[in-house]
């Protein structure tokens, strides 16, 4: 009984604070997206082919012996962006919203395509190289400390980041994957999930203990 309290308490709080943010962010990021396109003058369509062209290279000559090939770079970006929202959100808004759904979708991932431009180019503005081991370090919280000069926010993000992953993003996608043998005829309920998520959480350590370059060896893998 008190367990089904906590949840409800949790999820009333969730709520409070998600259905505000929800009703914000999807008109923010979509105004970002269109400034951005506006501001690049279509950076994803202009140079489309470009991407696709320098994605598919290899390392060639002028490339840093510490940094990563495109090839690389665009599978690592790319795990961090395919996830359950991508595979449940979508067959959950086709079931809600019917087939329009899929067409704004596409919009909005049109105009996501320049936001997320800009947040690379960014992370590559401001990356700094780290002495002990010649590889470089950056991304969002590198560039909200050296362009808006303020460290407070970028720990902020910082803490958002550790929490949401931890909690967010990467508990729900385990939950997901281990879930998806419950049909199968040696799932045990009690057993299963613990073997699947010590399995997970081994292959996941070994990569983080890697560094990035064992990240990125695994995912272009």
């Amino acid at each position: 009984h008190m367990n089904e309290q906590l949840n409800e308490t949790l999820m009333s709080w969730v709520q409070t604070l998600n259905n505000p943010l929800w009703d914000f962010l999807v008109v923010f990021l979509v105004a970002v997206g269109i400034f951005f396109t506006l501001a690049t003058r279509g950076v994803q369509f202009r140079l489309f082919a470009q991407s696709i062209k320098t994605m598919k290279s290899s390392r060639q000559a002028g490339y840093d012996a510490h940094g990563i090939t495109p090839f690389q770079a665009f599978v690592t970006g790319l795990a961090s962006r395919v996830g359950v929202g991508n595979v449940a959100g979508v067959a959950i808004a086709i079931a809600i919203g019917g087939p329009g759904a899929v067409f704004w979708m596409w919009v909005t991932a049109l105009l996501g395509m320049s936001s997320a431009f800009i947040e690379s180019s960014l992370a590559q503005l401001f990356k700094v190289r780290d002495h002990k081991n010649g590889h470089f370090r950056g991304g969002p919280a590198y560039y909200i400390e050296a362009a808006l000069h303020s460290r407070g926010l970028a720990v902020v993000f910082c803490i958002a980041m550790i929490l949401t992953y931890a909690f967010g993003f990467n508990m729900l996608a385990s939950y997901n994957l281990q879930s998806t043998f419950s049909g199968q005829p040696f799932y045990n309920a009690e057993i299963t999930p613990w073997i699947i998520g010590g399995i997970l959480a081994l292959v996941t350590g070994w990569c983080l203990l890697g560094g990035g370059n064992r990240i990125v060896k695994v995912t272009s893998t």
